[in-house]
Protein backbone atom coordinates (compact mmCIF):
# COMPACT_ATOMS: atom_id res chain seq x y z
CA UNK A 1 0.00 0.00 0.00
CA UNK A 2 2.94 2.32 0.53
CA UNK A 3 3.73 1.84 -3.15
CA UNK A 4 0.17 2.04 -4.52
CA UNK A 5 -2.22 3.87 -2.21
CA UNK A 6 0.17 6.40 -0.69
CA UNK A 7 1.07 8.12 -4.01
CA UNK A 8 -2.66 8.63 -4.69
CA UNK A 9 -3.27 10.26 -1.33
CA UNK A 10 -0.08 12.26 -0.87
CA UNK A 11 -0.36 15.98 -1.42
CA UNK A 12 2.31 18.48 -2.41
CA UNK A 13 1.91 21.74 -0.49
CA UNK A 14 1.35 24.65 -2.86
CA UNK A 15 1.69 28.11 -1.30
CA UNK A 16 -1.63 29.91 -1.16
CA UNK A 17 -3.69 27.07 -2.61
CA UNK A 18 -7.13 26.53 -1.06
CA UNK A 19 -6.71 23.22 0.80
CA UNK A 20 -10.20 22.12 -0.24
CA UNK A 21 -8.76 21.68 -3.73
CA UNK A 22 -6.55 18.82 -2.53
CA UNK A 23 -9.60 16.56 -2.24
CA UNK A 24 -11.30 14.80 -5.18
CA UNK A 25 -14.81 15.74 -4.02
CA UNK A 26 -16.12 18.99 -2.61
CA UNK A 27 -15.65 19.32 1.16
CA UNK A 28 -17.30 21.75 3.55
CA UNK A 29 -14.23 22.27 5.73
CA UNK A 30 -10.60 21.21 6.10
CA UNK A 31 -8.95 19.92 9.28
CA UNK A 32 -5.28 19.13 9.95
CA UNK A 33 -3.83 16.45 12.23
CA UNK A 34 -0.16 16.98 13.03
CA UNK A 35 1.65 13.74 13.80
CA UNK A 36 -1.16 11.19 13.62
CA UNK A 37 0.82 8.19 14.89
CA UNK A 38 -0.93 5.01 13.79
CA UNK A 39 -3.88 6.99 12.46
CA UNK A 40 -6.67 5.72 14.75
CA UNK A 41 -7.92 9.20 15.55
CA UNK A 42 -7.58 10.52 12.01
CA UNK A 43 -9.43 7.56 10.46
CA UNK A 44 -12.22 7.84 13.03
CA UNK A 45 -12.69 11.55 12.41
CA UNK A 46 -12.70 11.07 8.64
CA UNK A 47 -15.29 8.29 8.83
CA UNK A 48 -17.47 10.27 11.24
CA UNK A 49 -17.30 13.49 9.20
CA UNK A 50 -17.26 12.56 5.50
CA UNK A 51 -18.12 16.14 4.55
CA UNK A 52 -14.78 17.33 6.03
CA UNK A 53 -11.46 16.94 4.27
CA UNK A 54 -8.72 15.91 6.70
CA UNK A 55 -5.01 16.34 6.05
CA UNK A 56 -2.71 14.12 8.09
CA UNK A 57 1.01 14.83 8.44
CA UNK A 58 3.23 12.04 9.74
CA UNK A 59 6.90 11.42 8.85
CA UNK A 60 7.15 7.92 10.33
CA UNK A 61 6.67 5.13 7.80
CA UNK A 62 5.24 2.61 10.28
CA UNK A 63 2.46 4.95 11.30
CA UNK A 64 1.71 5.86 7.70
CA UNK A 65 1.46 2.17 6.78
CA UNK A 66 -1.02 1.50 9.60
CA UNK A 67 -3.25 4.37 8.49
CA UNK A 68 -3.11 3.29 4.85
CA UNK A 69 -4.33 -0.16 5.92
CA UNK A 70 -7.28 1.43 7.70
CA UNK A 71 -8.11 3.55 4.65
CA UNK A 72 -7.92 0.55 2.32
CA UNK A 73 -10.19 -1.53 4.57
CA UNK A 74 -12.78 1.20 5.13
CA UNK A 75 -12.83 2.97 1.78
CA UNK A 76 -12.46 6.39 3.41
CA UNK A 77 -12.06 9.03 0.68
CA UNK A 78 -11.70 12.33 2.56
CA UNK A 79 -8.09 11.98 3.76
CA UNK A 80 -4.97 13.43 2.20
CA UNK A 81 -1.48 12.73 3.53
CA UNK A 82 1.89 14.38 3.87
CA UNK A 83 4.97 12.38 4.78
CA UNK A 84 7.27 15.24 5.73
CA UNK A 85 7.25 18.02 8.34
CA UNK A 86 3.79 19.45 9.03
CA UNK A 87 5.35 22.90 9.13
CA UNK A 88 5.57 22.74 5.33
CA UNK A 89 1.81 22.43 5.02
CA UNK A 90 1.10 25.13 7.59
CA UNK A 91 3.45 27.54 5.82
CA UNK A 92 1.72 26.91 2.48
CA UNK A 93 -1.88 27.27 3.71
CA UNK A 94 -3.71 30.53 3.03
CA UNK A 95 -5.02 32.61 5.91
CA UNK A 96 -8.09 31.32 7.73
CA UNK A 97 -8.34 28.08 5.76
CA UNK A 98 -8.58 25.51 8.61
CA UNK A 99 -11.60 24.75 10.78
CA UNK A 100 -9.79 22.48 13.23
CA UNK A 101 -6.28 21.29 14.09
CA UNK A 102 -5.14 18.34 16.20
CA UNK A 103 -1.83 17.94 18.03
CA UNK A 104 -2.26 14.74 20.02
CA UNK A 105 0.49 13.33 22.22
CA UNK A 106 3.42 14.97 20.42
CA UNK A 107 6.97 14.06 21.38
CA UNK A 108 7.61 15.98 24.63
CA UNK A 109 11.38 16.18 24.11
CA UNK A 110 11.75 16.00 27.92
CA UNK A 111 15.42 17.00 28.21
CA UNK A 112 15.87 20.74 28.72
CA UNK A 113 18.36 21.04 25.89
CA UNK A 114 15.75 19.57 23.53
CA UNK A 115 12.85 21.85 24.48
CA UNK A 116 13.49 23.96 21.38
CA UNK A 117 12.36 20.92 19.34
CA UNK A 118 8.91 20.83 20.89
CA UNK A 119 6.19 21.53 18.36
CA UNK A 120 4.33 23.95 20.62
CA UNK A 121 6.29 27.19 20.39
CA UNK A 122 5.04 30.78 20.21
CA UNK A 123 6.23 31.00 16.61
CA UNK A 124 4.22 27.89 15.69
CA UNK A 125 1.14 29.22 17.44
CA UNK A 126 1.55 32.38 15.36
CA UNK A 127 1.46 30.25 12.21
CA UNK A 128 -1.50 28.18 13.39
CA UNK A 129 -3.39 31.35 14.31
CA UNK A 130 -2.82 32.62 10.78
CA UNK A 131 -4.22 29.55 9.03
CA UNK A 132 -7.13 28.88 11.42
CA UNK A 133 -10.26 30.91 10.90
CA UNK A 134 -12.07 32.67 13.72
CA UNK A 135 -13.94 30.14 15.84
CA UNK A 136 -11.76 27.22 14.70
CA UNK A 137 -10.71 24.72 17.35
CA UNK A 138 -7.24 23.45 18.23
CA UNK A 139 -7.07 20.22 20.22
CA UNK A 140 -3.96 19.26 22.15
CA UNK A 141 -3.34 16.19 24.31
CA UNK A 142 -0.37 14.98 26.32
CA UNK A 143 0.57 12.54 29.06
CA UNK A 144 3.70 14.49 29.97
CA UNK A 145 3.27 16.91 32.88
CA UNK A 146 6.24 19.02 31.85
CA UNK A 147 4.98 19.46 28.31
CA UNK A 148 1.50 20.23 29.62
CA UNK A 149 2.78 23.19 31.61
CA UNK A 150 4.95 24.29 28.70
CA UNK A 151 1.98 24.25 26.34
CA UNK A 152 -0.37 26.01 28.76
CA UNK A 153 2.15 28.79 29.32
CA UNK A 154 2.43 29.41 25.59
CA UNK A 155 -1.25 29.20 24.84
CA UNK A 156 -2.00 31.54 27.76
CA UNK A 157 0.51 34.03 26.41
CA UNK A 158 -0.97 33.99 22.91
CA UNK A 159 -3.76 36.47 22.21
CA UNK A 160 -5.25 34.41 19.35
CA UNK A 161 -6.25 31.36 21.40
CA UNK A 162 -8.68 30.99 24.30
CA UNK A 163 -8.84 27.87 26.47
CA UNK A 164 -12.42 26.57 26.52
CA UNK A 165 -12.27 24.60 29.81
CA UNK A 166 -14.74 25.60 32.52
CA UNK A 167 -14.43 22.64 34.89
CA UNK A 168 -11.67 20.07 35.66
CA UNK A 169 -13.65 17.46 33.77
CA UNK A 170 -13.18 19.48 30.60
CA UNK A 171 -9.48 18.65 30.50
CA UNK A 172 -9.52 15.30 32.27
CA UNK A 173 -12.05 13.61 29.99
CA UNK A 174 -12.12 13.27 26.23
CA UNK A 175 -15.34 14.52 24.60
CA UNK A 176 -17.42 11.95 22.67
CA UNK A 177 -15.98 13.00 19.31
CA UNK A 178 -12.37 12.48 20.44
CA UNK A 179 -11.50 8.77 20.12
CA UNK A 180 -8.70 7.14 22.03
CA UNK A 181 -5.38 6.55 20.29
CA UNK A 182 -3.09 3.57 20.70
CA UNK A 183 -0.47 5.72 22.36
CA UNK A 184 -3.02 7.12 24.81
CA UNK A 185 -4.16 3.62 25.79
CA UNK A 186 -0.54 2.64 26.40
CA UNK A 187 0.01 5.72 28.58
CA UNK A 188 -3.07 4.95 30.67
CA UNK A 189 -1.97 1.34 31.16
CA UNK A 190 1.36 2.67 32.39
CA UNK A 191 -0.42 4.83 34.96
CA UNK A 192 0.21 8.19 33.29
CA UNK A 193 -2.56 10.78 33.45
CA UNK A 194 -3.66 12.21 30.11
CA UNK A 195 -4.82 15.77 29.63
CA UNK A 196 -7.08 16.98 26.82
CA UNK A 197 -7.05 20.68 25.99
CA UNK A 198 -9.28 22.56 23.57
CA UNK A 199 -8.62 26.09 22.39
CA UNK A 200 -10.70 28.31 20.16
CA UNK A 201 -9.25 30.75 17.65
CA UNK A 202 -10.43 34.23 18.65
Amino acid sequence: MLETLLPRLTLTPEPGRNPREYFPSEVADVWLEIGFGAGEHLAWQAAARPEVGIIGAEPYVAGMAKLLSKIADSGIRNIRLYTEDARDIIAALPDGSLGRAFILFPDPWPKTRHHKRRFIQIEMLDQLARVMRQGAELRFATDDAGYLMWALERFAAHAAFAWTAETPGDWRTRPPDWPQTRYEAKAIRAGRACTYLRFVRI
